[in-house]
């Protein structure tokens, strides 16, 4: 189990007004710094897609087409581990709020730079190349991101008040996606998108990429002018190597068993943050743009609020007793759910919007506790790290869920084959939540 270092006679529950605006500070600064690394996380997939063809030759096959388009997606995907890696062992060593701004400010600088990049008629398949190596570096820097900021706000949060805190960090997440995807709808209507010469693919797409950029800046100065550094962290034990301690151990086998547990949510979320748009709504029961979007912007609405629900559901009966009893909820009744979405082309919409939602609420509702859950598995000294890399190291597992869905299929109807992976997924998350203690009550101003 994971508390700190030497903090002894360190109060973090005492209510003076210091405090209470250092805990207001840090709890705004991770809540915006989710909010920011989502929004530009999902930049290329709303803002970008449509104008990769200003970066492509005029001739190009369908199959390498799709290969360089998923190339965007999938360095920012490697990049993120990578960048948990360096900036968690910096927070551990260095401090979480000077980590958090040189991360931030990373992907604000990368950001802007993406909104400058010249496209195939100016660099030819070199400006291809340069964008993927941009958003690779801007994987990097999102994954710090988090890794500084999130640690830092749950270290000032009372150990009461966790899970409803991490419950409305996480909810940035869904919050960033309706507000993306705003942008991207006023960005299709102002400029218009017809071939790699029309205004959009030229020059439409960069305003979002600078709108970005400058929140990345905004959140970087809110850091160095109103939070401040973890009195918990301050008064730990700086190692020399916090990567090697927090795979060594106890904290080893810490890091193990969250690696199990979000192997599994991390595959049951991608159903729903990648496969149920793709290939459910858009493939299956071919819905219009229009519909789909809308769908999802209502189905993430209901997300902002079920992620703090449960928040505050999992620090009341306890953060270990929610994953496992929601673990097989998902498994038994998202497949039921699932199963109505995949096989009901006759569905009307209203009726496709209420599965839709009872879905997503139902299969996302972990990532309203694993922030506060993940933190308290891990002690001071490696917190950062153990955070950074159990969240981000178990997504690359799942990521290739597409592969497993056509492996699946050779033996089964391909839209059940996703029912497969949604109980792999939920009972997986399950069993490695029940391999791990509760956490609920760790005190993180207290020693082992």
């Amino acid at each position: 189990m994971a508390h700190t270092g030497r903090a002894a006679g360190l109060d973090l529950e005492r209510q003076s007004p210091d405090l209470a605006a250092k805990r207001r500070s840090a709890t705004l600064g991770a809540f915006f710094a989710e909010f920011v690394d989502m929004f530009d996380i999902y930049l290329p997939t709303v803002i970008l897609t449509p104008a990769l063809m200003y970066f492509q030759p005029a001739q190009l096959s369908p199959g390498l087409a799709g290969i360089l388009t998923s190339l965007v997606f999938a360095t920012t995907l490697v990049g993120r581990p990578v960048g948990a890696a360096i900036f968690g062992a910096l927070a551990d060593r260095i401090g979480r709020r000077k980590t958090t701004i040189a991360s931030v400010s990373g992907f604000g600088v990368i950001t802007l730079l993406i909104a400058f990049v010249p496209g195939y008629t100016t660099l030819g398949i070199a400006s291809y190349w340069l964008l993927i190596v941009l958003r690779f570096l801007d994987g990097i820097c999102l994954g710090g991101g988090y890794t500084g900021a999130l640690p830092l706000a749950m270290e000032y949060s009372p150990k009461h008040r966790r899970g409803l805190l991490g419950g409305v960090i996480l909810a940035a997440f869904p919050l960033a996606y309706i507000v993306i995807n705003l942008v991207g709808m006023a960005s299709f209507a102002i400029f218009p998108l017809a071939g790699p010469d029309s205004p959009y693919a030229v020059w439409g797409w960069r305003i979002p990429f600078v709108l970005g950029s400058l929140l990345a800046f905004a959140l970087a100065v809110y850091y160095v002018r109103s939070v401040s550094e973890s009195e918990i962290w301050e008064a730990s034990e700086k190692k020399s190597f916090p990567l090697r301690n927090l795979l060594k151990g106890s904290t080893g086998k810490s890091f193990l068993q969250v690696f199990t547990m979000m192997t599994g949510f991390w595959l049951t979320q991608n159903l729903v943050t990648l496969y149920l748009p793709t290939t459910v709504l858009h493939t299956f029961l071919k819905l219009s743009n229009t519909q789909l979007t809308l769908t999802l912007l209502i189905a993430y609405a209901c997300l902002v609020v079920s992620y703090i629900g449960s928040g505050i559901l999992g620090q009341r009966i306890g953060r270990r007793r929610f994953f496992m009893i929601l673990g097989p909820c998902i498994a038994i009744f998202g497949s039921v759910l699932l199963a109505l979405l995949v096989t009901g082309t006759g569905l009307s919409f209203g009726m496709v919007v209420l599965l839709v939602c009872a879905f997503s609420v139902l299969v996302t509702a972990p990532w309203g506790v694993v922030l506060p859950y993940i933190n308290e598995r891990f002690h001071t000294d490696v917190r950062a790290s153990g955070f950074g890399l159990g969240f981000s190291v178990s997504v690359i597992i799942p990521s290739f869920y597409a592969f497993y869905l056509e492996g699946l299929g050779q033996f089964m109807p391909y839209a059940l084959a996703s029912i497969v992976l949604l109980v792999i997924g939920g009972i997986l998350g399950a069993v490695g939540a029940a391999a791990g203690p509760e956490t609920k009550d760790v005190d993180f101003t207290r020693s082992t």
